[in-house]
């Protein structure tokens, strides 16, 4: 932290927090950073909504007020080294284990199985399957889960899991897989029994995704704005779900064609429920509820 910004933390009531609001000039240079950097929309409505998560920046940074933190950004050059921060308290990190659990049954019963089927002809490569919106890691912890109850059941398949996301905060708490005991209730209770581990106090309310599995997924930091990716280009399976809705219409085709890019032919993307391919001109083809096949 600079010396410019280090000033000593105030004890500030309350509503002197909530009285403090950010100008229509600050928010909308906000906003277009934000979306510059990570291709998510913020409209005016959402002003109060920022307002509220950066003043966990303002507190961090000891600045006085959130007109501080904007000429902190854009005045002092600032922004170099506060945009990971930045993004890291804007972005939503909404996730659940077996979240549109459909398409891990799609996962289960279809597309692995004709992955093997595919490598029995071609190669025994482990099966690649990549998260590109991670969170917290609920996501690529269930596709280990699908991945791990697959291999019992067919000896000689491997397989890696890369889980990407621009926040690094919820990386964190991924690759440490802890979580409350009731973040876990969709998970089946045979795959609890094998895949979470209770704290050694019963007291406690935590549980703990098994080494295993923790070491089966590569988490990274990714933004996936970025002009390519750092990842290989012959996944079987990507997933990109309930991220797409926070762009607008060109970035999700800049996303979406970089995303294809690493999937292999043959292989597949999964969207989230509300999100669509219309209107865009991708080398995919539907299979099922948004579940599309590389051409």
């Amino acid at each position: 932290m600079t010396e410019s910004v280090a000033h000593t933390e105030s004890s500030r009531p309350s509503w002197a927090e909530s009285s403090d609001r950010l100008t229509p000039r600050d928010f909308q240079r906000l906003a277009k950073f934000i979306h510059g950097y990570s291709g998510i929309k913020m409209p005016p409505s959402k002003t109060t909504m920022v307002e509220g998560r950066l003043r966990k920046r303002v507190r961090a940074l000891g600045l006085p007020s959130l007109a501080d933190y904007c000429d902190y950004l854009f005045e002092r050059d600032g922004l170099a080294a506060e945009e990971i921060h930045l993004i890291d308290v804007v972005t939503t990190n909404k996730t659940e284990f077996f979240r549109e659990p459909e398409h891990f049954r799609k996962l289960a019963g279809i597309l692995l199985p004709g992955i093997v089927a595919d490598r029995r002809v071609s190669s025994r490569a482990p099966i690649k399957i990549w998260s590109a919106a991670a969170s917290s890691g609920a996501e690529a912890y269930t596709i280990a889960m699908v991945l791990a109850e697959f291999e019992r059941n067919n000896s000689g398949v491997s397989s890696v899991i890369f889980a990407t996301d621009i926040c690094t905060e919820v990386l964190q708490m991924a690759q440490r897989g802890i979580y409350a005991s009731e973040m876990l209730d969709p998970v089946a209770p045979d795959l609890r029994a094998r895949y979470v581990m209770r704290a050694k106090d019963r007291k406690s309310d935590l549980v703990r995704i098994v080494p295993e599995l923790r070491a089966q997924v590569r988490f990274a930091r990714l933004n996936l704005m970025d002009q390519s990716y750092p990842l290989e280009r012959d996944m079987d399976v990507v997933f990109c779900r309930n991220i797409l809705i926070y762009f607008d219409k060109p970035t999700q085709l800049k996303v979406l064609s970089g995303l294809c890019d690493h999937i292999r032919p043959g292989g597949h993307l999964i969207l989230g429920h509300s999100e669509t391919l219309s209107g865009f001109d991708l080398p995919v083809r539907s299979i099922g509820t948004n579940v599309f096949r590389r051409e």
